[in-house]
């Protein structure tokens, strides 16, 4: 068998008056993140962990923001889609290892629903996708609550 691992990062601005999305799910927050699609800053640093395991190049790549067709569109359609091109390299995903990095809100709540979602779209178990969460105690952009970040870590294997 034929294993690849991939990391991704992805960061974005917190404003008001926009929806804040991390996982698919949406968040209720006085701010939410800024961005040419729905700014979910999980689901675009798994796509791009995806992307990378394969050396698909990045998400800005496959999904410019110079491109219309991609304003506001919701980032699990993002995520189906890379999730097809791998397939498409004979590729399933083994897990998902992620980490977001954010001040408020808190997102236990949410983390049960998070793994569901990409579990869905990825195939996989909700066992499979790990979701954790840290803040950066008030130190920085992070800490300051101007943005957010999130990590990804994804294994995947040639099917046989």
């Amino acid at each position: 068998m034929s294993y690849r691992i991939g990391s991704g990062i992805d960061f974005h601005q917190l404003v008001p008056g926009r929806d804040l999305w991390i996982g698919g799910v949406k968040i209720p927050h006085t701010k939410g993140a800024l961005g040419h699609s729905d700014a979910d800053v999980l689901l675009h640093a798994v796509c791009d962990a995806m992307l990378g395991a394969l050396s698909l190049g990045d998400i800005g790549v496959h999904f410019p923001d110079t491109d219309a067709s991609f304003k506001n569109i919701d980032s699990k359609i993002l995520l189906a889609k890379c999730f097809a091109l791998i397939q498409s390299k004979g590729y399933k995903i083994v897990n998902v290892d992620t980490t977001l990095c954010l001040q408020e809100p808190k997102i236990k709540p949410y983390v049960a629903a998070m793994q569901q979602v990409m579990a869905s779209i990825l195939q996989v178990t909700t066992d499979d996708v790990s979701v954790k969460a840290t803040t950066t105690e008030k130190m920085g952009f992070v800490g300051r609550e101007e943005g957010l970040m999130a990590y990804a870590t994804i294994l995947l294997c040639k099917e046989s």
